[in-house]
């Protein structure tokens, strides 16, 4: 059951959709084209939706792989995206979808000093899984934690 919803233009302040059921909690959001603002607020959305969810640490690691699949979306796309975060008795979910086709690349960055190219690197160690999966127009980059995981 949905409480709020809302169809914003790109760069105008967009809602949050927060769904509450007995079995699971949803965040979806929509994030203006490259607005990057929409990462540290989707990490304030994220902290709240688990603020009673998992082991120490786990929201933590939930909240730095969301960003790195926000800012991939918004910087790398130039277009709007749709964040999804879904909170189950079987862990996390979190699929960020952006509308172009082309895939995300995962790099080793070239230098130490150098911060682009570590998103992926972070997420692939980090999620307990992760993919891509293709859309009509676009795709969808998803990870997935456990609860309880160590």
């Amino acid at each position: 059951m949905a409480i709020g919803a809302s169809s914003a233009q790109a760069g105008e302040e967009t809602d949050t959709i927060t769904e509450r059921e007995w079995h699971q909690q949803r965040l979806r959001r929509r994030l203006g084209r490259a607005d990057l603002r929409a990462v540290p607020e989707a990490r304030r959305e994220l902290r709240e939706l688990l603020r009673h969810w998992g082991r120490p640490g786990r929201s933590e690691i939930a909240e730095l792989l969301t960003s790195e699949l926000v800012t991939n979306a918004l910087v790398h796309t130039d277009r709007e995206a749709v964040l999804t975060a879904v909170v189950s008795a079987g862990g996390l979910r979190v699929e960020v979808r952006d509308f172009v086709a082309r895939g995300p690349l995962p790099r080793t960055p070239d230098t130490e000093e150098d911060t682009n190219g570590r998103g992926l690197v972070l997420v692939e160690s980090l999620a307990d899984c992760w993919g891509v999966r293709p859309h009509g127009v676009g795709k969808s980059v998803w990870f997935e934690l456990g609860a309880e995981a160590a």
